[in-house]
């Protein structure tokens, strides 16, 4: 059943000590990526910081065949598991193979599944994706779909047994936090809550990371954020502990919002001073 709101708080919850994509747990519920940062060391840093243990890479941006001291051999060789994904792929036939490759070179099942429709807006040709999406769940893929903030496209993905929905907050790489927290708010309520959501693309710095897991979703995947901080380690940091702070602020449920002040002291037995004019 979909998960259900009441006074902003989803009555059905996922248990907190794991995040679960297909046969795949993780005790923290942030995903990094791992493009953009000035160096190896610095990368390693933030990860540190943030406590991931899951970490994207970009497979067409990387050489499968001749990886020593690239990406992937340093943070399997620190180990981080990864998450490979299909940034760059305009069709589902793309992604496909770019998946295809990734699992038989990394040994994985796990794959971030994006399809997107232009290199300006990198927003997801929803057409393509949903096609691929059905095609890699067939294909045995533990599938991560990245999608635009639609309700019912993120249902379709849901339904297709995809192991987790990813709707943006914002474009990639823009940094603008949640533009449509109502859409999301509505993807949360469509979705079953055995699906994962995460929030992936547009958090831009710590109390975007907060406001998208108090919605109620399951966790949030980072990049420029971290990577383009001027500190990155400093904001992997704030990242990781607002992740927990959100997630810990949505469990215990908010009061409702109401409209005239109400006091938190009690009324009875206060002191009245009759007027003696």
């Amino acid at each position: 059943m979909p998960a259900t709101l009441e006074n902003g708080t989803a009555t059905a919850q996922r248990e907190d000590a794991a995040l679960t994509f297909g046969d795949h747990t993780f005790s923290s519920r942030l995903l990094v990526g791992s493009g953009g940062y000035a160096s190896p060391q610095v990368m390693l840093d933030a990860l540190g910081a943030a406590g991931v243990e899951l970490v994207t890479v970009s497979i067409r941006r990387s050489n499968l065949d001749a990886d020593a001291g690239g990406p992937l051999s340093i943070l399997r060789e620190h180990g981080y598991r990864v998450l490979p994904n299909t940034a760059g792929c305009f069709t589902a036939k793309e992604a496909v193979l770019t998946a295809q490759l990734a699992r038989e070179a990394l040994q994985t099942d796990l794959i971030k599944l994006e399809v997107i429709g232009d290199d300006e807006t990198l927003l997801p040709d929803t057409e393509q994706l949903i096609k691929a999406a059905g095609r890699l769940v067939d294909d045995g893929f533990t599938v991560l779909a990245y999608a635009n903030d639609d309700p019912i496209v993120c249902r379709k993905l849901a339904s297709l047994g995809c192991a987790a929905v990813m709707p943006g907050g914002a474009p990639i790489g823009s940094g603008q936090g949640l533009l449509n927290p109502y859409n999301l708010r509505l993807i949360r309520e469509e979705v079953p809550a055995e699906t994962p959501l995460i929030v992936d693309a547009g958090i831009g710095t710590a109390s975007d990371a907060t406001q998208a897991m108090e919605l109620g979703y399951d966790g949030l995947l980072v990049n420029t954020a971290i990577s383009g901080a001027k500190h990155p380690e400093k904001m992997a940091r704030a990242m990781r502990r607002a992740t927990e702070a959100g997630r810990g602020a949505f469990e215990a449920g908010r009061p409702p919002r109401r409209r005239y002040a109400q006091a938190s002291s009690p009324t009875e037995g206060r002191l009245t001073v009759e007027d003696g004019r």
